[in-house]
């Protein structure tokens, strides 16, 4: 028989719980599971069943989607998930992560006015990622803005390839905060690019997370790329559907972001296989 045309990249492509809100942890498992998502990314905050071990191992075997990465608490609203030490957050994420069965911990570089952890972070994160098979990637953050002035609210920096990390997650509605070109700092990250958070933005000083295609940022180029130089990372659906009039309008997005993602991961070995 001959071999298809058309062959989907190997690259996963998983939700991130962060997507449903202001729905539920659990929900974010069964829309995934429904839309024929790879797997979910859970992103540790204040839902009491995102820090639960158990209720998200159940969740999973329900549903029977994987959880392929756990984000770390690192938000504003996450200061006392887990624990006011920095470390003792990513050790519990480095510990469920194992538990779980995921591959990846996202972790943000730390706010500037956490000193100490931000004085021995990249170091720490080396020694962290040297304790175990799972990847610590870090990821690209972005200036506070309010009307003209600018505050760099993240230490050693918001662009996270000015340091030396193993790995790298890219944000692609960050960079579009940023202002900065996403290409080139994924030129910069290289081989050491682990995942990806996929999302659009127009460059508002608001962290938008559009749904790919509704922005100007190169989603569909990255992806293409991806598919080309055989990434063996995940890509994550992490956009903002808090706007959504209903559940379905909300599920209709994430179907969307799914299809968006299919397509450009499928299209460019298309491309490359045509004469």
């Amino acid at each position: 028989m001959a071999e298809p045309v058309v062959r989907i990249p190997d690259a996963k492509v998983a939700l991130s719980t962060a997507s449903v809100y202001p729905e539920s942890t659990a929900t974010a498992f069964e829309i995934a599971a429904r839309l024929g998502y790879d797997g979910v990314e859970v992103m540790v905050w204040t839902d009491p069943v995102s820090q639960d071990m158990e209720a998200l191992r159940r969740l999973s075997d329900y549903h029977q989607i994987p959880i392929l990465a756990v984000h770390a608490p690192c938000l504003l609203i996450t200061q006392r998930v887990w624990s006011t030490d920095p470390w003792v957050k990513l050790q519990r994420a480095q510990a469920a992560a194992e538990k779980l069965g995921a591959s990846t911990v996202v972790v943000h570089p730390p706010f500037r006015w956490q000193r100490q952890y931000a004085r021995d972070f990249v170091e720490g994160i080396w020694r962290m990622a040297n304790e175990t098979d799972v990847r610590f990637a870090v990821e690209n953050m972005y200036p506070w803005r309010y009307r003209d002035r600018e505050m760099l609210a993240y230490a050693p920096d918001w662009d996270v390839t000015k340091e030396d990390y193993r790995h790298f997650t890219i944000d692609l509605s960050h960079s579009a905060t940023a202002r900065t070109d996403a290409m080139e700092m994924v030129d910069r990250m290289g081989d050491r690019l682990g995942h990806v958070h996929l999302a659009d933005g127009r460059g508002s000083a608001k962290d938008e997370h559009l749904v790919p295609g509704r922005g100007n940022q190169p989603c569909a180029e990255l992806l293409e790329r991806l598919a080309l130089s055989g990434f063996d990372g995940h890509v994550v659906i992490e956009v903002n559907t808090r706007r959504a009039m209903s559940s379905a309008e909300r599920e209709a997005d994430l179907a969307e972001a799914l299809a968006f993602t299919r397509l450009h991961l499928a299209s460019a070995v298309k491309a490359q296989r045509l004469p």
